[in-house]
Order: structure tokens, then C-alpha cells, then sequence
């Protein structure tokens, strides 16, 4: 952390929240920003806001507000996080797709910057450039640590490949187990496992 009060762990959930809003008023042009006009923009009480914004000094000045460039930098290193990742999707599938159609987390951790496939040519409406999986070597873009893997099939070989490439961390949806090694990450979600939990959390609720 980079400040000496504790934060709760309620604001710190909300910080992720103020820099993706941040973020895209950059990207319309906003320059600075009153805690009240953040707090409609992200349904959060200004109160709240203040704040939040209190543990990490003194952010603005009264009667002008936040300095929009200031407030980035600091969620910024305060999180710890690279906000410019570019991010590569495997399988662009009907998941795939979907993922490509939302693809809005751009103001908050990167974006899906292209996609790999093993038809390419029968992909249509992607809004990123789609490659054959094949070519994941040539086509993968420089400095891309992260991949999304939505395939079902040739998975291991596939990790490998990306792994080889230069990816170390995956966020993967594959049924199929596959093995990285160390110092390569992987978040898996499994919505059958998720589906099941909330069954028997919503079961032992009952009388």
C-alpha cells in the first residue's frame, strides 16, 4: 500500500470502480471532476467518495474539484495494477464472440486486441483482427502477457504454444485440465462449479 492508514477493504473494492470511471472521462476529455458529479457518475454517495479519496491524502481542493490525470495516477500505483494490458483471445467461438461484444474493461485493465481460432475465415462481426491459431507465434503482439482461452480442444498444446510465446497469465473457461509452469498463472471459471455451489448455498438455506 502506499499510504499509512489501513483502507477498509470496502473502499478498496470501490477504487477499481472510481478508475474505470476515471479512465473513460479522460477518454471523453473531462480534465477535472467535483466528487458530486463522480458520485452520478458511479452511484456512489459523494460522501462516500470523499472519503474514500481521504485515505490516500489530500486529492483536491475545495470549490475546484479533482484533477481527472492526478486521480488516474494515483488509483493507478495505489492498485498496482498494469491498466493497459493487451490482452489476446483464444477461440473466438459463441463465448468468444461474446466476450469480443462486451470487451468494455478497456478502461480498467486493457483490452482483447485480436483474436486466434483454428477457422479464422469463418469468424464474422469480430471486432478485433482474428488469426489462425497456427500463427500465434507471428501474429502475437509484442509485449502481451495475458490470454483468455475459450477452446475446446488441443488446449495443452495450445498453452504451450502461448506459454512459448511470451503469455503468463491465462483466464480460462477450457473444461480440459492443463499444466503451466512456474511463473505462469491461470484464473479459472468454471460456471458448472459456480452453478453448483450456489444449489447447495441456496439449499441449506431453506427451512
Amino acid at each position: 500500500m502506499t499510504t499509512e492508514r489501513k483502507v477498509p477493504k470496502a473502499t478498496l473494492q470501490r477504487y477499481p470502480v472510481y478508475l474505470k470511471a476515471l479512465r473513460k472521462l479522460k477518454a471523453d476529455g473531462e480534465t477535472k471532476i467535483m466528487s458530486r458529479q463522480l458520485a452520478d457518475y458511479v452511484s456512489i454517495e459523494s460522501t462516500t467518495i470523499r472519503r474514500d479519496f481521504s485515505f490516500l491524502g489530500s486529492l483536491g481542493k475545495q470549490g475546484y474539484g479533482y484533477n481527472v490525470d492526478d486521480l488516474i495516477k494515483i488509483f493507478s500505483d495505489e492498485l498496482g495494477v498494469n491498466f493497459d494490458e493487451k490482452i489476446v483471445l483464444i477461440g473466438a467461438g459463441n463465448l468468444g464472440k461474446a466476450l469480443l461484444n462486451y470487451n468494455k474493461w478497456n478502461h480498467v485493465v486493457g483490452e482483447i486486441v485480436c483474436a486466434f481460432d483454428l477457422m479464422p475465415d469463418k469468424v464474422t462481426g469480430a471486432s478485433v483482427p482474428v488469426y489462425a491459431l497456427k500463427d500465434i507465434r507471428e501474429k502475437l503482439p509484442k509485449g502481451c502477457r495475458i490470454a483468455i482461452l475459450c477452446i475446446s480442444q488441443d488446449v495443452q498444446n495450445t498453452v504451450d504454444l502461448l506459454v512459448d510465446s511470451g503469455i503468463k497469465g491465462f483466464v480460462s473457461f477450457a473444461v480440459d485440465h492443463f499444466s503451466v509452469p512456474q511463473g505462469v498463472y491461470v484464473k479459472q471459471v468454471d460456471v458448472v462449479s459456480s452453478i453448483q455451489e450456489l444449489v447447495f448455498e441456496t439449499n441449506s438455506m431453506k427451512d
